[in-house]
């Protein structure tokens, strides 16, 4: 379901990636956190790669449209 949420707002016209920002557990990072905005993002297999970075799916806290706020996807 996440992977799908992901894709949609990446290549389904109704959406912009500029619109929503990825946190993801990030250890050592500040409250243990990292964003990052959606349109810097590609999908390989399980993992989100952004400047050479994987975070497995797992590890994605929550994705926020930057505009109005709405959280789409909020880990349980």
């Amino acid at each position: 379901m996440l992977k799908e949420l992901i894709n949609k707002l990446l290549w389904h016209p109704d959406y912009n990636p500029e619109d929503y920002n990825i946190t993801y557990l990030h250890r050592g990072a500040k409250n243990d956190e990292k964003a990052v905005p959606l349109k810097n993002i590609v999908i390989e297999d399980s993992f989100l790669v952004f400047d050479e970075t994987h975070v497995p799916f797992h590890r994605i806290l929550e994705i926020v449209n930057l505009k109005t706020g709405e959280i789409l996807y909020k880990k349980r």
